[in-house]
């Protein structure tokens, strides 16, 4: 879940390197933040430049103000979410090897480093950190002092290495040149003019160009000012695929906004927009995008497996209620890190839905992996292109919501929810469950959605007022059914992540079986309340929930459709949102938890875009 950028450019030293990397380190920071540092080289210098410190990325440049490194030609930044050792100026990466000459970072988990290390404690190594990644610090010293050749030596070591890593490393005798290997954790290229970079993802050069390579499984890249070499762990040289980002850097700034995490809550609209367009062909069928998969066999499908983790598997809660109507095919919903453990029940008949905003979250790779290996095929919804899991599925559905800095998902929620509807109306389409004008009839209301998020959106001025008035709530309780259930679960979960206090989501008809004895008086309590608008039965239990709960205290904050005055009787405040059919409604109903939340978090002081303990994208397991 580190961030990792590698830079090299011009053969005349200069600040650029140190600048391109604390940038893109400044770009990445949502993947770690315990700790900061960098590496440079340049020609003439026997030794790597190092510095690093722990803490956020803002102590890592108040040390580089007070102590500056020389102008270089390369370098490695990293910023870091710990696994193995605290958090410290020691364990903070790059660690070097060869009396300072070499310099390495890392993003994963080395499995067998105890083993490694044991074999380098007997030979004579002497360890300075806690951290698996020294040790393939100093193994990559041992192989280039065998051989000579940076990549040689990286491609060696990296077939030793069990577990996930993307190594990134530089020599003071190669001042002109970086070299990654990755092994289930993501790196990518980024091609320059008279320069080129490496990074865990686009956001770590995109300040500097938009065009790009995927790197595959298990290959090495070696970049110079004016070359990239890709080849694979047994040595071949590959030909990775050329893409270009359709985003730019200021996609990925704050735009004004407070936080992040504000900024990204207000581009909801557009993120669904986004996701919606060109989903059709020019005859008006849905189609997937890099789709390596036979409508023949798709025909064939008995079971949809939703597997994703935290939030995106909310986002798959709410599809399976929208594709089982849809399509009449049973939808499961599995957290991706319990799913490969409990053998599941998974045949040729079988199609897994991976949900991954970055498209690199280990768990959910590894389900993938997994369901493969039983003969099932794999469709992925997924925000960021060359990342693993698209590469590795049969078919995509890219969500084109742009770049999500803010470590709690938000708009990435509402575009993998309208990545699914796009794929429960294509599976519709396949298998004739419904009508081509039944269809277009419920494209339209999608695309009627943005709009109506926007006034939930202008709306929200009171929830951020009820909020800052909650700043010292201890604990808050979420109900709902259908749809409104996975949002309960979602809104539980962004206070969670947040503003650090207990949160817990439930299905409302749960109440009576045991979660109602957490009410006493005062309780806040959020209701989602379905429409009453064709689920008559359904409205009105929730209302008899809303009843039960504030008849024993609770404080109601209800969230509720346009013109629905039964609820008004009962609730201590109601947030209203647009009306829209219910199978759509969560793409409204969740604006106001994400308001609150966010809100909230500010109100206690908190950092909204880094929270505590957590990091973007999570790929070790």
């Amino acid at each position: 879940m580190c961030g990792i950028v590698g830079y090299v450019g011009s053969a005349t030293p200069s600040t650029r390197p140190l600048d391109v990397a604390l940038e893109g380190l400044g770009r990445l920071e949502y993947r770690g933040y315990d700790s900061a540092g960098v590496a440079l080289v340049a020609p003439g210098r026997d030794e790597v430049a190092v510095a690093k410190k722990a803490g956020k990325l803002v102590n890592l440049r108040t040390a580089l103000v007070e102590s500056p490194l020389p102008q270089a030609t390369a370098a490695i930044g990293h910023t870091r979410w710990a696994t193995h050792g605290a958090p410290s100026d020691l364990n903070a990466h790059p660690h070097v090897a060869l009396d300072g000459r070499l310099a390495v970072i890392h993003n994963g988990i080395i499995e067998n480093f105890f083993s490694l290390r044991s074999e380098l404690l007997e030979a004579g190594v002497q360890f300075v950190s806690e951290t698996d990644t020294e040790v393939a610090a100093h193994l990559l010293a041992a192989q280039y002092e065998r051989c000579g050749d940076l990549t040689e030596a990286m491609r060696v070591v990296a077939q030793r290495l069990e577990g996930t890593f993307t190594l990134l490393a530089v020599h003071a005798d190669h001042p002109d040149t970086v070299v990654g290997a990755r092994h289930d954790s993501p790196l990518v290229v980024g091609l320059g003019d008279g320069e080129n970079f490496l990074g865990s993802d686009v956001a770590a050069f995109i300040a500097h160009t938009r065009e790009a390579l995927e790197l595959g499984q298990d290959q090495i890249a070696t970049i110079t000012p004016n070359a990239v070499t890709v080849t694979d762990f047994e040595g071949q040289v590959v030909t990775p695929k050329h893409y270009t980002v359709d985003w730019d850097a200021s996609a990925a700034e704050k735009g004004g906004f407070w936080s992040f995490m504000a900024k990204e809550i207000a581009d909801q609209p557009k993120a669904v927009a986004d996701t919606l367009l060109g989903r059709t062909n020019e005859s008006g069928d849905l189609i997937l995008d890099d789709a390596r998969i036979d409508e023949a066999t798709l025909r064939t499908i008995d079971k949809i497996i939703v597997v994703a983790c935290g939030t995106a598997a909310y986002a798959g809660h709410v599809a399976k209620y929208a594709i089982e109507h849809w399509c009449r095919i049973p939808v499961e919903i599995e957290l991706a890190h319990e799913f490969r453990y409990r053998d599941p029940i998974v045949t040729p008949r079988t199609l897994v839905v991976a949900i991954s905003q970055s498209g690199e979250t280990m768990d959910t790779l590894m389900a993938v992996r997994h369901a493969q290996e039983q003969g099932a095929k794999v469709i992925a919804i997924v925000n960021t292109h060359g990342s693993t899991i698209p590469r590795e599925s049969d078919a995509v559905l890219y969500t084109h919501a742009g770049p999500e800095v803010a470590v709690a998902s938000t708009k990435a929620f509402v575009s993998q929810i309208t990545a699914a509807y796009i794929l429960g109306l294509y599976f519709a389409q396949l298998r004739g469950n419904m009508f081509r004008d039944e269809i277009h009839t419920v494209l339209d209301e999608l695309r009627a959605m943005p709009d109506k998020i926007q006034e939930v959106l202008d709306r929200g001025e009171r929830v951020r007022e009820i909020a800052r008035w909650m700043a010292d709530t201890s604990s808050v309780l979420f109900l709902g059914r259908h749809v409104g259930f996975p949002i309960a679960l979602e809104g539980a979960l962004k206070l969670k992540e947040l503003a650090y206090i207990h949160a817990e989501g439930f299905a409302a008809g749960e109440l009576k079986h045991g979660p109602i004895a957490l009410i006493e008086p005062g309780q806040p309590v959020f209701v989602i309340v379905p429409s009453p608008r064709g689920r008559d039965s359904l409205h009105s239990k929730v209302i008899s929930n809303i009843q039960e709960i504030r008849a024993r205290g609770a404080r109601t904050l209800v969230i509720a459709e346009d013109g629905d005055e039964a609820v008004t009787p009962f609730a201590d405040e109601v947030f209203w949102v647009p009306q829209c059919p219910t199978l759509l409604s969560p793409l409204v109903t969740v604006v106001p938890l994400q308001i609150f939340a966010a809100e909230l978090s500010r109100a206690k002081g908190l950092d909204v875009d880094q929270p505590r303990n957590l990091a973007k994208s999570v790929t070790v397991e």
